[in-house]
């Protein structure tokens, strides 16, 4: 494929889906990433989109919203990783509560293996993924539904959620920065996360690295209300992914990441068993939304994490603070 060709394909690609890592462009145009960087930079000095953290997105700095069709079949690994590792820190018989995403979705389909659980949710599809699962009982909120990511927002929704209590909220979005916590691109999406993570003790953020350092417009978790980001291990080239999770990590987040053999600094990380904290129910918040709780004062710990049943083992990265 000539260059001109294909860097046509990457800004379709671009345009279609709002962000796209440059993992996934070198897949699709069939070259090498070294390349496809190459490709980008040309691209940003046209003024024909920016680069952003390991991938590209539309210029202006603030990216759209992508619809469904087109997360689905991005960064599709990597959310699998991230699926595996954050469904071990899920216990039998929580009472949980899981919002609307393509990642959380994939989480879904691996807590219908978990007895016992009650999952609160405004996501058609994670609901989907639950229906048929042995044991576990599914609360749906109301709400009026977004098409473009099957899920319920609005008033109906957040009101249904007055007065739940639950251990820990799993959540997603469009991007996540140290400095402004989790973001979203549509104000109806935000208003309904933080709803979630009201009614949270933890709040358990799933993020793959091309979301780290991206920010978009509406914040919907500050980063002292994060408990734990569960994320995939940047490429090596990535430096400000790797600077970004550290300054996550001095924020008192605690990282785990899929698949990892060290920290995102690259220094090796010793291994052991996977310590999990239990969570009281009820139990007071750390905080209120949005403006934000008390500061986390956990020091992250390199744990090895275990999946839950049929899953793979993954290592666990928890970042020191320095």
């Amino acid at each position: 494929m000539f260059a001109a060709e294909r860097r046509q394909l990457i800004l379709e690609m671009v345009r279609a889906n709002g962000a796209v890592s440059l993992r996934e462009l070198a897949r699709v145009v069939q070259t090498s990433e070294v390349t496809v960087r190459r490709d980008v930079r040309a691209l940003e000095a046209e003024g024909l989109l920016d680069r952003r953290h390991g991938g590209a997105v539309l210029p202006g700095g603030f990216t759209r919203e992508s619809g469904f069709p087109q997360k689905s079949h991005l960064a599709t690994a990597e959310k699998t990783a991230i699926a595996d590792l954050a469904a071990s820190f899920v216990e039998e018989g929580e009472a949980i509560v899981v919002g609307a995403g393509t990642t959380t979705q994939e989480l879904a389909r691996r807590l219908a293996r978990i007895p016992g659980l009650t999952v609160v949710t405004n996501s058609l599809l994670v609901a989907q993924a639950l229906a048929h699962a042995n044991r576990v009982e599914v609360v749906m909120t109301g709400g009026t539904l977004r098409g473009s990511n099957y899920a319920l927002v609005g008033s109906g929704a957040e009101q249904s959620l007055q007065g739940l209590r639950v251990s820990r909220a799993f959540l997603s979005g469009s991007g996540l920065t140290a400095e402004r916590g989790l973001s979203t691109s549509n104000m109806l999406a935000a208003s309904v996360d933080r709803a979630l993570v009201q009614a949270a003790a933890e709040v358990v953020v799933l993020a793959d690295h091309t979301k780290l350092g991206t920010d978009t417009m509406f914040q919907t978790v500050p980063t002292d209300v994060i408990t734990r980001l569960v994320t995939d291990e940047p490429p090596a080239h990535d430096d400000r992914a790797g600077t970004e999770l550290q300054a996550l990590a001095d924020q008192g987040v605690q990282i785990a990441v899929a698949g990892a053999a060290g920290n995102p600094g690259g220094e090796p990380v010793p291994a052991r068993r996977q310590q999990r904290r239990d969570v009281p129910l009820p139990a007071p918040r750390r905080g209120q939304l949005p403006g934000g709780g008390a500061a986390a004062g956990l020091r992250a710990a390199a744990v090895l994490g275990e999946q839950a049943p049929g899953a793979e083992r993954a290592r666990v990265a928890d970042m020191r603070r320095r």
